[in-house]
Parts: C-alpha cells; structure tokens; sequence
C-alpha cells in the first residue's frame, strides 16, 4: 500500500508518523512545496524576533526521516490523476500512490482591497512569507496590520520587536469581542497600547495607496483618514488551501468536504487539518478546525483509520493558548463571547494582567470552561473538571490544583464566596 501525502505540516506528519507505527513496510511519500522539513508554524514570529533560528523550530532532527523510511518530496502538486492515482508535480514528476492524504494547510485571506497587489503588501502563513517579510520590513519606519486576530497581533509584536511603529485596524468595536468576553478585550487592549501599538478600532481597510517608487506608501482607513506607511500585512483570517482539490475533481465548499473519518468524495483520498471541513460537524465545534493542537489529531485519526483501524474523530475537551505580547492566554471547553441565559460565570481579575474566568450551568452547578489571562492553567485538570462535570463549588475550592504559574511567582486562588473570584 503506497501513501502520498501533499503537505508537511503538523496534520500530514502526524498522519505519516501514524501509519509508519502501524505498517512498518508501507511506502510512505510526504510531499511539500514550502520547505523540506516539517517546522513549529507557530514560531515564525520568534525567527523574525531573533528569538530561534528556522533549525530551532523542527520538532525532528534531519535523520529522523531517514530512520523511518519516510521520503519527502520537495516539490508543488499541480494535478492529481484520481482515476490512475497519480500525482502531476509541476516538474514533470509523477507520483503513484494507493492512499492520498490532502494537508494543503491554509492561505490568508485577500478581499479585493485596490492597491492589495502593491510592493509591501502580504500575509504572514507560510515560511516563504516570513522571508518576503524581512525583506519588507527593510529600513521601514511604520506598518499597518488589517485584522485583530492572532496573527495580527504577532505581527504587530514581530514588527514592534524591531521598533517598527504599528498601526493596528480592528473592525470590531473591542479586539476579537467575537470571541472574547469584554473583560478580557479590556485586558488585551491595554496590553496593546502598553506596547506602543496605535489600535484603531472600529476601522477598516479602504483602499492601499501607492507611493512614489511605486511600493506601499500609505493606506486609507474606512473612517477616512490617510496612515502614511511602508508596509502592510493583511491578516484578516484565513483559508483552506482547497484549489488543488477543486481542480482535480474533489468535492469542496469552503474547505475540501469530509466525513468524520476525513474521507473526501473520492474513494482513497483524505484531508486533515487546516484545508478539511466537516460534512457534519460534532456538536459545538466549528466544520472547519485551524488549530496546531486539532491538526495534529486529525492526522492521528486518519493515520490510524487508513492502516486499518477504521477511527472516528474525538478531539476530546476543546482548548486554545496563544500570547498577546506579554500576556499568555488559555482557553478550555466553552467559554462564549457572551454568557447563555442557562449559564453562570464566575470572574476574577486584577484589571491589569491577570484574569481568570469560569463558566458553569444554572441547571446543575456543572464547569463547562474556563479562560485565563496572564495566569497559567494545567490543561489535565481543566479538562478532566470539564469531562467530569464537576460542580462550581468544588472546582473552586479545589482552583490551587489547576494552577501552573512558575514555581517562584505570585500564585492565584479562587475561592468561593456567592462566587466572588478574589485573588492572593
């Protein structure tokens, strides 16, 4: 049985390192037009930052591939042959496979703004993106970022880490408050602007204004004012990276369409991680998943169903982290943007840096999830509180046990008192 799978990200690896662990004799085929070896995506912004090197992100050493009989391809898939189960790289290089693994990951998102194509102008999701990035960012004295998500904001900080003036444009009225509480926006606005940031809220991009050698000079803003520039970074969400399977006869909408064993309307062929998107999704989760810690499982699942252990999809507890300069953030279970009528939340914050949150039902007393801001949470606890349905009242008593802040800094209990949340 020979495997192909197109993309080495964490999904497709995951996949590839499964089915090797299950059948040590499949030929195994990974094949990337980015890089040769799988990286951490998540720690660009700490290559531009001078924090790592691109070697400090790859969680294998080189050989390990070797080791393990998985050959990789360097190289861009521009046809799949899904009758003759062959892979057309744009080279002249034709690959067989039995079974197909799409992880085509994601690209960012691009609205038709004028002046988008200009000199200076990019994403930030693939590693060719963070090279055009410091050659763009060359002798430059302000940026624009367009969008309020976590990547918008990582820019922000890669560009500030060089000094780079920034001007933030939020369409929401509070950052992310699609997502977040108003509390915690509260919290990550003033960590914004503590760290020189100009957030414009409320604002959109316009139109990108060319300058006079004939790069980026300038945007104009749905408010109607002028932000003189060198660079701009559209980071207003992603994608999935469906064109290849489009093309080729593979059934997509937004993303490549799968069931929840990651089969594709074609017999043979898969998706995983960012490009997948759910016929029908599990009950409050999103149809298409763009997360590090979910690619990873859904190449663990389809890896293990394509060596013969027909499996379906269980995420388990859901959870996110992410970092907003300074302050670290953690998500577990369902923690809405507004409270339903049928839920409680129980607050504690010290309005500058530190906040946690706890959701809980009327009906039974049941944690349903849990948010933290510059307060570190153990994700075994959480989850296991969460899976269990333990009550407020114990949960709360019990809060030291989920507390995961380094061992010499001020530590955090929540405490019961008509579910006041105060802090030590």
């Amino acid at each position: 049985m020979k495997i192909a799978i197109i993309g080495n990200g964490i999904a497709g690896t995951t996949a590839a390192r499964t089915i090797r662990k299950l059948r040590p004799d499949w030929p195994i085929t990974i094949i990337s037009a980015e890089t040769d070896y799988l990286f951490s995506r998540t720690a660009l912004m700490y290559i531009y930052m001078g924090h790592l090197t691109y070697k400090d992100t790859k969680p294998y050493e080189d050989w390990f591939w070797t080791k393990n009989r998985i050959d990789l391809v360097r190289g861009f898939v521009d046809r799949i042959d899904t009758t003759g189960r062959e892979l057309n790289l744009a080279d002249g290089r034709r690959i067989s496979y039995d079974k197909l693994i799409l992880a085509t990951g994601s690209r960012y998102n691009r609205f038709d703004w004028p002046g988008q194509d200009l000199p200076g102008v990019q994403g930030l999701v693939t590693y060719q993106d963070l090279e055009l990035l410091e050659e763009n960012t060359r002798g430059v004295e302000h940026g624009v970022v367009v969008g309020g998500g976590l990547i918008g904001i990582e820019l922000a900080e890669m560009l500030r880490s060089r000094r780079i003036g920034v001007s933030l444009l939020v369409r929401e009225a509070a950052y992310m408050d699609y997502l977040f509480p108003a509390e915690e926006s509260e919290l990550i606005h003033k960590q914004i602007q503590a760290h020189g940031v100009d957030l414009r809220l409320g604002t959109e991009l316009s139109e990108v204004i060319e300058g006079p050698d004939g790069r980026v000079g300038a945007v104009r803003t749905s408010t109607g004012e002028t932000i003189p520039c060198g660079m701009v970074g559209l980071t207003a969400g992603v994608s999935p990276n469906t064109t290849l399977a489009t093309e080729s006869g593979v059934e997509t909408t937004h993303g490549i369409l799968v069931d929840r064993r990651f089969q594709t309307s074609v017999d043979g062929i898969y998706a995983v991680g960012d490009c997948a998107e759910f016929r029908d999704p599990l009950p409050g989760r999103e149809p298409v998943e763009q997360l590090w810690y979910t690619g990873g499982k859904h190449g663990k699942t389809v890896g293990t169903t394509i060596a013969g252990e027909s499996t379906e999809y269980d995420p388990g507890v859901f959870y996110n982290s992410a970092k907003f300069f300074d302050l670290e953030y953690q998500t577990y279970g369902d923690v809405p943007a507004t409270t339903p009528e049928d839920h409680e939340s129980v607050l504690w914050s010290d309005g500058l840096n530190k906040l946690v949150r706890v959701n809980y039902r009327q009906l039974d007393s049941a944690v349903v999830g849990f948010n933290a801001l510059g307060v570190r949470l153990r994700q075994d606890v959480c989850a296991d509180w969460i899976n269990t349905e333990a009550k407020i009242d114990k949960v709360l008593a019990e809060f030291r046990r989920a507390n995961f802040d380094p061992e010499f800094s001020k530590r955090y209990q929540v405490q019961s008192t008509k579910y006041q949340v105060p802090g030590r």
